[in-house]
């Protein structure tokens, strides 16, 4: 018992470790930004969950094999997150519209702010937008991505969060979930997940929530939590959730990017203070991934959700899962070959 309670206790020690840069030992050169370095010993044996290359460090890629997320302090420049946000203000506004974005709203403010960044608490598919879709295509971040999946690298799913306050309603709270069950494709460990803090992301505005370490899991049955009046559209989690599982709060500084595989089990709080909380993110996947027919399997009732949503958008017929996701694909570097 004791040598687990020293095993867990020098986890948890890892963990703080990479959150916090006051905790870490020296950074890396501004050149290169890194997350704080751990003490971990690696495992004997191939990694896993990462690629060889000279980005990542032994210890980076020991604390991903591990957890399953890595936390980049300060890769985004404060310059290309004002870009960001400016062009999100014009999209609330609608000086532009962007074709195939979806735009997600709190009705019920709408007869109080209008239409701005009050009401407006999600920006989905913004492939095309070329400002937005910047963020996809930036070195720093493609420099990274690329030690999950390889040279060839597919944007598939972009969006910018503006978490509204909702101290009350609980309207955006996301419950935990696994982002491969959205996905209809493979292999989940060539895809990865970018997700930028354009704003000090706590606890108290509804920073992320990460479990470490279920990355090693299967993709789990998801559906709609039983929460009465507080759910979103296509905000599924986990049907059996593991309580017992340890939960880490990611609190994150403007620029700071955590990068996470699709099976790490996450989520984020709700926003209890007077301000927005936003944030930039992109599903990234080697298109040397390959597309899975997800009937019979536990992504069947997602297709079938889906497919009811596009036929009454775009009054479209027999529309497959992978359909949806090829449309909203980009390659971003290297070549398109299955994707």
């Amino acid at each position: 018992m004791e040598r687990l309670g020293e095993r867990s206790a020098a986890r948890l020690d890892t963990i703080l470790r990479h959150l916090s840069p006051r905790l870490a030992a020296a950074p890396a050169p501004i050149s290169i930004p890194t997350s704080a370095q751990v003490s971990v010993a690696p495992h004997s044996g191939r990694f896993s969950y990462t690629l060889d290359n000279d980005v990542l460090s032994t210890e980076q890629r020991q604390f991903y094999e591990d957890n399953g997320y890595l936390l980049i302090r300060n890769l985004v420049s404060d310059e290309d997150i004002e870009r960001f946000r400016k062009e999100f203000t014009r999209i609330c506004r609608r000086e532009v519209k962007p074709p195939g974005v979806m735009i997600m709203k709190d009705e019920s403010r709408r007869s109080q702010f209008g239409q701005s960044e009050s009401v407006v608490n999600k920006v989905q598919d913004f492939q095309e937008d070329e400002e937005l879709f910047r963020y996809c295509t930036l070195p720093e971040v493609l420099k990274y991505v690329e030690c999950f999946t390889g040279p060839n690298i597919m944007a598939m799913h972009t969006m910018l969060i503006n978490k509204l306050p909702d101290s009350d309603q609980q309207t955006f709270l996301h419950p935990m979930h696994q982002d491969l069950h959205y996905f209809p494709f493979r292999p989940a460990s060539r895809i990865v997940c970018a997700w930028t803090a354009m704003e000090r992301a706590h606890q108290d505005n509804g920073c992320l929530l990460v479990q470490p370490g279920t990355h090693k899991t299967a993709l789990k049955p998801h559906g709609y939590p039983e929460w009465e009046g507080k759910t979103n559209k296509l905000f599924h989690g986990l049907l059996d959730e593991d309580e017992k599982i340890p939960k880490v709060h990611l609190v994150m500084e403007k620029g700071d990017t955590v990068f996470f595989h699709p099976l790490l089990i996450h989520g984020s709080g709700i926003n209890r203070t007077s301000g927005f909380r936003k944030s930039i993110s992109c599903h990234f996947a080697s298109s040397e991934c390959h597309y899975i027919d997800v009937k019979n399997t536990i992504q069947e009732h997602l297709e079938k959700e889906l497919q009811e949503m596009v036929s009454k958008k775009y009054n479209a017929t027999s529309v497959e899962l992978k359909d949806i996701w090829n449309f909203r694909a980009r390659l971003v570097q290297g070549e398109r070959i299955n994707l």
